[in-house]
């Protein structure tokens, strides 16, 4: 039960992050001089986490003013950083000025109020923080202004935004405080905005590949591109992009503690067909894991490592699974190997007892924290952690210092159970945590390859999500309408 991946990017969650706290006033103006809006605001500016040549950041603004319904959000930044990503607001960027838009679920600030955003960004040299900010096209000075009576402001009207997609996953994550780190699914977008390609797929017949993205932006895949591409041969699944912008992409797993199947000790890669599926009534498939088969990221950006808090999760079959080691999605070595108690942080799904079991006769989620897979507090047996295998199963472990938990669902109907919440296992080694950073999907730390399941989507986040987040999830899941 041994797993294997890794993060090689330093990521430096600062709990002193580079911040920018300003007071400012910004004018929102009513259409008549007798009912102008006393305005103000105040915008903190974060740096939440860094790492070579990006940078994660979160703003959040107070209305100090009348309420605001509808706003905009504008500066510069001070050294040629740009924007990669950005969540709970739309954005545009032109040279150095950057400008926010509200999304529908935010535009409305009452009085005292507060609404944030949060992006990912890319820097060259320097990550100097903006110096100043605009409300809905005035500048922020510090205070709250009022509009002489009589005198007509002259303030354009803001721009109504487009309609933005309905929130995903890793909006709800973000929105949360525990922003995505790593986001994977070959069935749909898990970022309202994502618009970019879920996986590649690789023919038999001429070796050429072709990316498989959205029916729209947020939406489900395009199952019907790689129907037509893969049509009257065998497609295997080569790529699982990352949806974080961090590029943590999963490929084929190269061999570790144990050598794959497939040439060279790599495992093998998933038949792209294997798992048909519809989600929201629309067809798509998800990667059907037989044993041997394995993908993994040794070279990860921004995943915890050590101690540092986490959460995941994931949205397996609940039906296919066996007694092999090890059905895993998480965090891993970076090397392949076992690298010793507590190297690992994964979810694990499956009915294997040789490490650690729950009640009943499985399949149980358990957490795959290497040299064991556990199921509570104890080494082996923990009584609360219920066998279960509903037809689409939600998956959730997360940890932070001396705190870890496991919980669990269902992927098309209801909400969570928490089957463990408490302090790390009583046996050595596993606290404080040894976390390395990479990521596998289908097997363990050390490339164990003999276990089975179906992943359909997962994500990884930094920071330790609150159970009211996930559970907010987990209704984004069931919504979905996976069939």
């Amino acid at each position: 039960m041994r797993h294997v991946s890794s993060s090689r990017w330093r990521s430096r969650l600062s709990a002193a992050a580079v911040a920018a706290l300003l007071t400012a006033g910004a004018g929102v103006a009513a259409t008549h001089a007798a009912s102008a809006a006393a305005a103000g605001c105040q915008v903190s500016y974060t740096v939440t986490n860094e790492w070579p040549g990006g940078f994660g950041a979160n703003v959040s603004v107070n209305n100090l003013g009348d309420p605001i319904n509808g706003w905009k959000l504008t500066w510069s930044f001070p050294a040629g950083q740009t924007i990669t990503q950005l969540w709970n607001g739309t954005y545009t960027q032109s040279g150095s000025q950057v400008t926010v838009t509200n999304v529908s679920y935010n535009g409305g600030i009452p009085t005292g109020g507060s609404t944030s955003f949060g992006f990912n960004g890319a820097f060259n040299g320097s990550n100097p923080v903006p110096s100043s900010f605009a409300l809905n096209g005035v500048t922020c000075t510090g205070g709250v202004t009022s509009p002489s009576p009589g005198v007509s402001p002259t303030v354009s009207p803001s721009t109504s935004p487009s309609p933005p997609p309905s929130r995903q996953p890793c909006d709800i994550y973000a929105a949360g405080g525990t922003p995505c780190v790593a986001a994977h699914s070959t069935t749909r977008a898990l970022y309202g905005s994502y618009s970019g390609p879920l996986y590649q797929v690789r023919r038999s017949s001429d070796n050429a590949t072709r990316d498989i993205g959205v029916l729209s932006a947020g939406g489900v895949a395009d199952a019907a591109a790689q129907d037509s591409f893969c049509a009257g041969t065998t497609c295997l699944i080569t790529i699982i992009y990352d949806q974080s912008g961090r590029n943590n992409r999963l490929t084929q797993a190269p061999p570790g503690g144990f050598s794959g199947p497939a040439a060279g000790g790599y495992d093998n890669l998933a038949v792209a067909t294997a798992a048909p599926i519809t989600v929201g009534g629309h067809k798509a498939y998800g990667v059907y894991v037989a044993p041997g088969t394995g993908y993994r990221n040794n070279t990860t950006n921004g995943v915890a490592k050590g101690d540092q808090p986490e959460g995941m999760y994931a949205a397996f079959d609940g039906t296919h699974y066996n007694g092999g080691c090890c059905f895993d999605y998480g965090n891993a070595e970076t090397n392949s190997r076992d690298n010793g108690n507590g190297t690992m942080e994964a979810i694990y799904f499956g009915n294997n007892k040789v490490w650690g079991y729950g009640a009943g006769n499985g399949p149980w989620i358990m957490a795959d924290l290497e040299n064991g897979l556990f199921s509570g507090v104890n080494q082996k047996y923990n009584a609360g952690n219920p066998s279960i295998s509903h037809r689409f199963l939600t998956a959730i472990v997360k940890g932070e210092p001396n705190h870890w938990a496991i919980r669990g669902g269902n992927a098309q109907s209801g909400g969570l159970g928490t089957f463990y919440n408490g302090v790390r296992p009583n046996v050595p080694g596993y606290n404080p945590m040894k976390k390395e950073g990479a990521i596998i999907l289908g097997i363990g730390g050390d490339n164990s390859h003999g276990a089975a399941g179906t992943f359909y989507e997962g994500v990884m986040t930094s920071g330790y999500p609150s159970d009211a987040t996930e559970n907010a999830v987990q209704a984004n899941i069931v919504a979905a309408g996976y069939k």
